[in-house]
């Protein structure tokens, strides 16, 4: 059983003033120097990994608690103070700075003196990380913001975040290399907004038999998959519009209650299609990673695969769960006050060890505070 929590994100827009992101960084550098020295480089990582970790120490640095900047600014602190000495860095950021990744990862590998090889690795994970979540998973919410984190023994994170301007939402994406078996089924650590109510998954298990059909057709060759392409733009025609959905599905073709939704125009991509029969993928993943086969493509070949093939898709959101301690009223659980007392004392143990400037502790102090009662059995 995967443990994933969400949080909802909204977008709001300007910048954390100067003031703010010097005193963030004054903050952020002891406690993650001291989790090194305590318990290394790849428990820190394994942290900032985790979404409530990562959220907790944004809440500690005194962002705001729903806000999508305490992704892109918490990140942009982190990346100010994780340095060679403290055994682990960052490339990539929001907008133009994430196209920057690749050649920041190899100033990185250089730094740490990672192979030819392992550079090559560490590249293609950060390709497919934002591949996956933007065209293999279809949430509506686009990427803008793709940070990698790597540290000194080669392992890594990736912390990304998209947005969706028409419901004015953020949603963060975590992964770690650290317990990662595929890019391409059940890869997340966490998903973090509202759930959706209909989702592509194409990254999910439960999509592993559209994604071996969706891998034949591109290696049937373009003239059959033009074949059925046509056959799913009769079937979407018949489909629309969507008022009309039930009465029309044609009698012989059994449709998931899933697929009770206008079919978006998809724009196949023949070139990258070509390019892929010729190099005739081994796996759905290396399917991916072909340039150009983009959202469109994926999702056609995705609808083909389970309209015509009836073979399996996901179309959940892959959230579990909105609160990472429950709620007062029970929704989606009772609140679990121990967890929340272990989640505050221990940040409260690092505060207290840290060699910072008085005020500085009392501000983290109080917003921990805030966050839980001293008395938490009196608050349920």
């Amino acid at each position: 059983m995967r443990r994933v929590s969400t949080f909802e994100l909204r977008l709001h827009e300007g910048k954390a003033p100067p003031w703010l992101i010097t005193r963030m960084e004054k903050v952020a550098k002891p406690i993650l120097e001291l989790l090194v020295i305590n318990f290394g480089t790849t428990e820190l990582l394994r942290r900032l990994a985790d979404p409530l970790w990562f959220q907790a120490l944004s809440y500690v640095l005194g962002y705001d608690w729903d806000s999508s900047g305490v992704t892109t600014v918490t990140i942009g602190v982190l990346k100010g103070i994780c340095t060679p000495d403290l055994g682990l860095m960052i490339a990539g950021g929001k907008g133009r700075r994430s196209l920057r990744t690749p050649e920041e990862i190899v100033k990185i590998a250089q730094t740490f003196g990672f192979s030819e090889s392992k550079t090559a690795s560490l590249i293609r994970a950060s390709r497919l990380a934002a591949k996956v979540d933007n065209a293999v998973l279809q949430d509506e919410h686009k990427l803008y913001h793709h940070a990698m984190l790597i540290d000194k023994n080669g392992n890594w994170a990736v912390i990304q975040q998209g947005m969706c301007p028409a419901r004015k939402t953020a949603r963060r994406y975590h992964w770690t290399s650290l317990s990662l078996k595929s890019f391409v089924i059940d890869p997340h650590e966490i998903i973090g907004d509202v759930r959706l109510p209909i989702v592509l998954n194409m990254a999910s298990s439960e999509s592993i038999n559209a994604q071996k059909v969706s891998l034949d057709l591109v290696k049937d060759g373009i003239e059959s998959l033009k074949k059925d392409y046509s056959k799913l733009m009769r079937l979407a025609k018949r489909l629309a519009p969507l008022d009309k959905f039930l009465t029309n599905t044609p009698d012989n073709i059994s449709l998931p209650g899933e697929l009770r939704i206008k079919l978006i125009p998809m724009r196949l991509n023949w070139e990258a299609l070509n390019k892929a029969y010729e190099i005739q993928p081994s796996s759905y993943e290396e399917l991916v990673e072909i340039k150009g086969l983009g959202p469109g493509t994926i999702r056609a070949l995705a609808l083909i695969a389970e309209l015509i093939y009836d073979a399996k898709v996901c179309w959940k959101d892959p959230i579990r769960y909105t609160f990472a301690h429950g709620g007062k009223d029970g929704v989606p659980y009772q609140v679990n006050v121990k967890r929340m007392e272990e989640v505050a004392e221990f940040l409260e143990s690092i505060i207290e060890d840290l060699s910072i400037g008085k005020r500085e502790k009392l501000e983290m102090l109080n917003r921990l505070s805030r966050l839980v009662p001293r008395d938490a059995s009196k608050s349920v």
